[in-house]
């Protein structure tokens, strides 16, 4: 399932998009330690596609993708 969160980014000196925090529930907020990766790909649980940054968050590795002009994350199903 797709969650759309609120994501502060900044652009580099070379003009890449970075994220910097995530807010989860608007008043939960995570800083990324480290991007690993950015690549076009699917969401394989959640259906749809963008720019995916594979991002270090308190020391696990989670997708956080750029669709269009929305981020988002998978999040399990109960």
């Amino acid at each position: 399932m797709k969650k759309y969160i609120k994501v502060n980014a900044t652009f580099d000196c070379d003009g890449n998009l970075l994220p910097e925090y995530i807010y989860w529930d608007e008043d939960k907020k995570y800083p990324i330690d480290k991007i690993t990766d950015i690549r076009y790909a699917a969401s394989l649980k959640a259906g749809g596609a963008g720019i995916r940054y594979t991002c270090m968050i308190l020391g696990k590795e989670r997708f956080l993708f750029l669709e269009e002009n929305r981020w988002f994350v998978d999040t399990r199903e109960n």
